[in-house]
């Protein structure tokens, strides 16, 4: 396993896998019948904003982003990470590389420098995508992204973007992938703007307004192609315990 590893880490093997997941995803995007909600939504936001996604809802999220949109996406430094980030650039979008936080600040844990990249990014006029939950707590929003969204003093747009014929994956996130000659939605939900001088409470109030903007549109997106949101919660209950 450890030479497989090795193998699969190399520079040229993390090139082409990049390569071929990029490939794969313009095909996706091609023979996919898409349509937008609202039509106007580009519209009514003033670009750079913060686009939010859900954990296992990423491989697909750059459909919604306009060619002439400058784009960069946070993307852990992991070895699974290098491929992501090469696949990024492949599809038009910057990879910043970092970790938000295990816990709710991404000013806390290891995400300090990756913080300053977006926030430069932002004043630079480049969209930033990030996912808004944190790794192993699925379909709950952590405060990072509210941090950014109060630091830039740029709002937060929840984006889903789904297909008919997908690949949904029994993961911790409920991945999913799309697969070709389908139908597709690509959401847009409403804009969070993030007051720079928000204390706590209006902090948390916020946060639960974005969970709250990407649990739904994930359904819309879901309804609008036929199908249910996999990695939908369950229960008020269940969504209640795991952000315990």
């Amino acid at each position: 396993m450890g030479l497989v590893k090795r193998i699969t880490r190399s520079c040229a093997v993390q090139e082409t896998l990049g390569f071929l997941v990029a490939a794969y995803l313009k095909l996706v995007q091609r023979t996919n019948r898409f349509v937008m909600e609202p039509a106007d939504a580009y519209e009514r936001i003033e670009m750079p904003v913060i686009a939010a996604m859900w954990h296992g809802q990423h491989f697909m999220i750059h459909f919604a982003k306009r060619p002439q949109d400058r784009a960069a996406s946070l993307v852990s430094r992991s070895g699974d990470g290098e491929f992501n980030a090469i696949a990024l650039r492949h599809l038009g979008v910057r990879a910043i590389r970092g970790s938000g936080a295990r816990g709710r600040d991404i000013r806390k844990k290891g995400g300090a420098q990756a913080l300053r990249a977006m926030l430069r990014a932002l004043s630079e006029g480049e969209m930033v995508v990030m996912t808004a939950d944190i790794p192993k707590i699925s379909r709950v929003c952590g405060q990072g992204i509210v941090t950014l969204a109060q630091l830039s003093e740029r709002p937060i747009v929840p984006v889903a973007v789904v297909t008919s014929r997908r690949i949904d994956f029994n993961s911790w996130d409920r991945a999913s992938i799309g697969l070709p000659f389908g139908r597709g939605a690509i959401v847009l939900g409403e804009p969070v703007s993030v007051p720079r001088d928000a204390d706590e409470h209006a902090l948390e109030r916020l946060r639960q307004s974005v969970e709250r903007e990407l649990d739904r549109v994930h359904e819309r997106a879901y309804a609008l192609v036929g199908s249910r949101d996999p990695g939908a919660k369950t229960s008020p209950m269940l969504a209640e315990g795991s952000r315990a």
